[in-house]
């Protein structure tokens, strides 16, 4: 249970010390963006990164050359994806979500609270964690592509340009 043989322990130590220089340098020619907390399509590759070194350390029926080839298959596949979504609307619509408006002008916007499955004590917490104590003083909070919540406080807020592309960001806010 605790050890089935030596030549299993043995067996990950060297393959993982030459799996390692094989991933950095994959890493580093695939760019920043590889490992960047992005999107929900750059947060899959990751992991898809991470299982595959996993599988590579751990399973004996894969070669070092399986698992650097699906290592480097991954890292392709999300370089062409994102060159492709860079230039076509309808690659980038289908790979990316749009941020979106949870709050405008003090008031939240109950309808995307509930679409984007977002409390408004999770948009008060963000508010808070930024030094604001009254919504009154807050421009817009939006739901990033990554989950994060942006804050843009009231006196900084101008025209709000920085909300174009923002979905629901056009529509007017009741108040």
């Amino acid at each position: 249970m605790f050890l089935q043989s030596w030549s299993d322990l043995l067996r990950v130590a060297v393959v993982g010390v030459a799996v390692y220089p094989g991933l950095i340098l994959v890493l580093r020619l695939s760019g920043k963006r590889t490992l960047t907390k992005m999107n929900a399509f750059d947060l899959i590759v990751t992991v898809a990164l991470g299982s595959t070194l996993a599988t590579i350390l751990l399973s004996k029926d894969v070669s070092l050359a399986e698992g650097m080839t699906a290592l480097i298959l991954l890292v392709v596949v999300q370089l062409a994806a994102t060159w492709l979504s860079v230039r076509s609307r309808r690659i980038r619509a289908v790979l990316k979500s749009r941020p979106t408006l949870l709050l405008r002008d003090g008031r939240l916007l109950d309808a995307a609270l509930r679409a984007q499955r977002v409390t408004d004590g999770e948009v008060r917490q963000a508010i808070r964690s930024q030094g604001i104590g009254d919504l009154d003083r807050v421009a817009a909070v939006v739901l990033e592509t990554d989950g994060t919540l942006s804050v843009i406080p009231a006196g900084q807020g101008g025209q709000l340009t920085a909300l174009t592309g923002v979905a629901g960001a056009s529509a007017p806010v009741e108040r």
